[in-house]
């Protein structure tokens, strides 16, 4: 071969080079063999995975089968408009192209059956060994032979891509659905039914229909306009990327230009993209019932006189649609291509959990939207609000999404009280602002140094908590209210870990609890009396329902004795250990101990201080640090002639 045949190939092998970009921190590799669905968007480059669902219905009890038809029910409701699947990971053996191909094929027929066509040719096929946990990653294309990339790239922080890139639109729609069942004919009841859910679903593309788009969480020093989409406007037919309603847009029609991010915060700040920065859009749907009348005229009411005996059922429906889209992408697009078909699907969602219950009470489908710690996108699901939250329907049902979703089986992250928030107020917490967390440090003792034990083993928090301390939100509480700020910092590690949503209470709630439950009198509300071990066990028992380990010692000589058990607490449960003793609360958050000298230290957060919040201060002035119970000089941290409780918060197992 002569040497323009060589610089041929070598260009030509360079222009087929193939990446995939991995934006998800881990695939969840499930320790059974079976089929994971890979997600991604129209809005990043090709072969970029953002999360992976696992497939949870199959046929004869064959995890590589699936069916489809329930699968593409639950990822249509899961899986926000504005993502798709881009491929699948086949979880078996070592037969790479083999199981990758499988996964590709199978990637394919779930998306024709979501969307009705092939949006992509090219699909993501890969292959998980069971044995050893290794993946790899291959293109497939319709027909062709698979291609294996050439290069992986794992990205550590996702969220600053995704919410650069993008932003969410919100559209909530609720309506009393009539539905007038001839009793002499009762078994055409589903077939009514479905006719008038077909009619409502018709609705939100009906050139009659309106939609109001307008800023969510808005600055107040930023203003955007609401504009006003007319329904006969709108291209249902238009590419996602909006470039032909741009080409063919003219002068009368510049709105339909304006795009996502003209609706997005320009004061983004230099700190790291998270949740918390997404941008949001609210979309309202409104439908104009006066046809084309140019006048203005007065309501009218339409009479149908029923053709015979009828029973009326009414039928509450909520629909709330969160769809995610590039911030270039036109408004217009936004509205047609993800919120309105997003708001159709919702509609069959509804549709075919109403049908079997029509006749008897129905169901109270309510949807929620999470973004669970570790992904990097929201999804929706919907709940029956008949049953409560802790009934075992429920939990079975949130079971069910954690293990799909491959979320942590021992933590609450699914329940309706930790539902994303996108209303209009966040971030504002009016006059509760330090007291429910707003600004509080967060996590001090990731910036001390080490603990001076020499070989020791170092087990410490597990999570976030908040550092509450005396005098803190205004409130003066020096000298009797340690305790008080410990549970604070307790309560707050509960919420950041999403095992409740209940606001970090103020000393003076707290105490109303104790009074409620009869441990203590009224009188006791707005006292400046100290509580202790056993008081706080109580309020978390009625607040959060959280159960604790109480240990006792009958001199703070006696506390280094404890340090195997304050370890295997911290490896398996993970809570802040409120210390008290004498008039003095410490939060205990982690131990260094030394199985064979005995040698340990304790990591103090102290309630006791007194000044601002800053970091450095704190550190520097010890107030977050390491303890021995004796130091080098020969003091003593804690008294040799008081008796300490420690508190030992237990994690609760559920979902």
């Amino acid at each position: 071969m002569d040497s323009n045949s060589n610089s041929s190939s070598s260009s030509s092998e360079k222009k087929e080079k193939c990446n995939i970009r991995v934006l998800c921190r881990k695939i969840v590799i499930s320790k059974e063999p079976g089929l994971q669905w890979l997600i991604g968007s129209p809005f990043f480059p090709n072969f970029t995975i953002l999360s992976s669902f696992r497939c949870l219905h199959s046929l004869s009890n064959n995890p590589f089968s699936p069916d489809y038809s329930k699968e593409a029910d639950d990822l249509r409701t899961l899986l926000l408009r504005g993502f798709d699947i881009v491929g699948a990971l086949y979880v078996k053996d070592s037969a790479w192209e083999e199981n990758a191909y499988k996964a590709a094929e199978a990637s394919r027929s779930m998306r024709k059956l979501l969307y009705g066509f092939d949006l992509n040719g090219d699909m993501i096929g890969a292959a998980a060994d069971l044995a050893t946990d290794d993946i790899q990653f291959f293109v497939s294309g319709p027909g062709q032979s698979l291609k294996a990339f050439d290069t992986v790239v794992f990205e550590n922080y996702p969220e600053k891509f995704v919410w650069e890139v993008g932003c969410l639109l919100r559209c909530e729609l609720t309506m009393k659905l009539p539905i007038y069942i001839p009793i002499n004919r009762p078994s055409e009841a589903e077939k009514i039914f479905s006719s008038v859910i077909d009619d409502a679903a018709a609705k939100v593309k009906d050139p009659r229909a309106a939609y109001i788009v307008e800023m969510v969480n808005k600055d107040p020093e930023e203003v955007s306009q609401p504009i006003l989409l007319q329904g006969g406007e709108l291209d249902f037919h238009m590419d996602l990327k909006g470039t032909e309603l741009l080409e063919n847009t003219d002068k009368r029609s510049v709105k339909k230009t304006i795009s996502c991010s003209y609706f997005c915060s320009k004061n983004k700040s230099s700190s790291p993209f998270t949740r918390e920065s997404a941008d949001a859009i609210q979309v309202t749907f409104l439908l104009n019932q006066s046809r084309s009348a140019l006048k203005p005229s007065v309501p009218i009411v339409e009479y149908f006189p029923a053709t015979e005996p009828a029973r009326l059922v009414l039928v509450s429906l909520k629909l709330d649609v969160l769809c995610y889209a590039s911030k270039d992408l036109p408004v217009a697009s936004a509205v047609s291509k993800l919120i309105i078909p997003g708001l159709v699907d919702q509609f069959a969602t509804l549709k075919k959990a109403f049908l079997p219950w029509l006749i008897t009470e129905h169901p109270q489908l309510c949807p929620y939207h999470f973004f669970p710690p570790g992904m990097s996108h929201p999804i929706t699901t919907f709940y029956e609000l008949s049953y409560g939250e802790m009934e075992m329907k429920q939990v079975e049902t949130r079971r069910s999404l954690h293990w799909r979703l491959g979320l942590p089986l021992d933590r609450p992250l699914l329940l309706a009280a930790n539902a994303l928030n996108l209303g209009s107020t966040k971030g504002t917490r009016g006059n509760n602002s330090t007291r429910t967390g707003f600004g509080l440090l967060k996590d001090v003792h990731t910036e001390i140094p080490g603990s001076g034990v020499s070989g020791g083993l170092v087990s410490l928090v597990e999570g976030s908590y908040e550092y509450h301390h005396y005098l803190q939100d205004g409130f003066d509480d020096s000298g009797w209210g340690c305790a008080y700020r410990s549970l604070q910092t307790i309560i707050s590690w509960f919420r950041l870990q999403k095992y409740t949503s209940i606001e970090v209470p103020s000393h003076g709630e707290i105490q109303q609890a104790l009074v409620e439950i009869g441990d203590k009198e009224p009188s006791f509300v707005g006292s400046r009396e100290w509580i202790g071990a056993i008081e706080l066990s109580f309020v978390l028992d009625k607040l959060l329902g959280v159960s604790c380990k109480i240990i006792n010692v009958r001199s703070g000589v006696e506390l280094p004795e404890k340090c195997r058990e304050l370890a295997l607490h911290f490896q398996t449960q993970g809570t802040p250990v409120m210390i008290g003793g004498g008039v003095l609360a410490y939060t205990l958050l982690g131990v260094d101990y030394n199985e064979v000298s005995g040698d340990c230290a304790f990591l103090i957060l102290d309630p006791h201080y007194t000044g601002s919040d800053e970091l450095k201060k704190i550190v520097n002035g010890g107030w977050c640090g390491w303890k021995k119970a004796v130091d080098s000089k020969g003091r003593s941290f804690f008294l040799h002639d008081k008796f300490y409780n420690l508190l030992l918060p237990q994690r609760p197992n559920m979902v």
